[in-house]
């Protein structure tokens, strides 16, 4: 039956994370530091609003490009937060960021294309290139930039073929986030080759020390930017699915018509629970979200901490909810390690070669777990590295 498989799905690798999660949700006391999802119950008043949308007999499909009022509220959201004003009519609400980019790369490349991917970099950006049929071009960034992409390496990647650039700051699974300074660092980069930006700012409320900078503030580039972003990270809406992208008029267009035929809408549950996250939000400050990160910001303190002390090298993040050490020091790849790790201690990392080629000796841990959880992950990590990753 091979012969009737789109070979383009054929070749795809099978993603590294879910490995890992597949293995550890059947191993009796393992610990999971593998898949990046708030351990935090979506708040109670969000939850409700689902329950009474139901109730109330909410139940049809929603306009294609998603409530009205959510649409609305979105886009306050964008400029009270962030300084980006995108109109409502230009934002259609998704089955969650990830709808987003599958959409942003049908409706922008073709073959023949090249899209610049930063690597280390989220696992689903290479696939959704290479199923629409374009090439993803790798940019590696390095710890000592601050994982950051920079004007040099920008400019060296790009080539006559070179269409869109993939912005995943803050990134997973690194951690590093881009400054205003550094993102106006690389806009006459993308200004010079007429790229379009593909603005994934999925982890924008999960930044430490400071707001968020979106690139499309900045001057000009919001008429070359497409943002995605939702809910499911900041919100601890996960399981609801529910995500935005916003995007010039013309680009807009294509992706409300393959939005159409592929989804309908989004789940209409749970716009209303994403609408009442907005509007408390806006009432008391976005206070839940602020406690979320906030405790975020102990763990990761925390997990920095103990992977510098106990010998395997860890950056800083200053984004999203995870932390990339390295365990080069340890003779092993980052494959080798998370094998080993969970084989002899119970204990599910992600390799960091699952992010693109520049992981091959690092691992991703997922800091989204309870300081229990932590403090016995860590514990039985150290013992690990003690023995000699036996």
């Amino acid at each position: 039956m091979r012969k009737f498989v789109n070979h383009r799905a054929e070749t795809l690798k099978p993603s590294g994370i879910r490995k890992f999660f597949d293995i550890v949700s059947e191993m009796k006391d393992a610990i999971s530091l593998g898949v990046g999802e708030p351990d935090f119950i979506t708040p109670w008043h969000i939850r409700n609003a689902a329950i009474r949308s139901v109730q109330r007999g909410y139940t049809q499909y929603t306009g294609n490009r998603g409530l009205p009022k959510l649409r609305e509220a979105i886009s306050r959201y964008l400029e009270e937060r962030f300084a980006v004003n995108y109109p409502p009519e230009h934002i259609i609400v998704t089955v969650g960021a990830s709808e987003g980019i599958d959409l942003v790369m049908r409706a922008v490349c073709e073959p023949g294309d090249e899209i610049l991917v930063p690597d280390p970099g989220y696992v689903s950006y290479v696939p959704a290139v290479q199923l629409s049929g374009a090439t993803p071009v790798p940019v590696r960034c390095v710890q000592e930039d601050g994982f950051i992409l920079t004007p040099e390496k920008l400019e060296k990647a790009i080539t006559p073929k070179t269409k869109a650039l993939i912005l995943p700051y803050p990134n997973n699974p690194t951690g590093g986030i881009m400054t205003r300074e550094q993102l106006e660092a690389i806009v006459p980069v993308i200004e010079k080759h007429d790229l379009l930006v593909i603005s994934d700012e999925i982890y924008a409320e999960l930044t430490y020390g400071g707001r968020h900078v979106s690139v499309a503030s900045l001057p000009g580039m919001k008429e070359r930017t497409v943002l995605i972003n939702g809910f499911s990270k900041a919100f601890a809406m996960t399981g609801w699915r529910v995500g935005f992208v916003c995007a010039p008029p013309e680009i807009d267009d294509a992706l409300f018509k393959i939005h159409q035929y592929v989804i309908m809408c989004a789940p209409t549950a749970s716009q209303y629970a994403a609408l009442e996250g907005l509007k408390d939000g806006f009432t008391d400050g976005f206070a839940v979200v602020e406690s979320m990160r906030d405790e975020y910001d102990k763990r990761r303190r925390f997990m920095v901490d103990f992977f510098n002390g106990c010998g395997l090298p860890c950056f800083e993040p200053r984004g999203a909810f995870y932390v990339y050490p390295s365990v080069k020091g340890t003779g092993r790849t980052g494959e080798a390690f998370a094998n080993g790790l969970l084989r002899a201690e119970k204990v599910a990392v992600v390799p960091g070669d699952a992010f693109g080629e520049a992981g091959k000796y690092h691992v991703r841990c997922s800091y989204a777990t309870s300081m229990a959880n932590l403090d016995e992950a860590t514990a039985r990590i150290a013992a690990y590295v003690r023995g000699g990753c036996v």
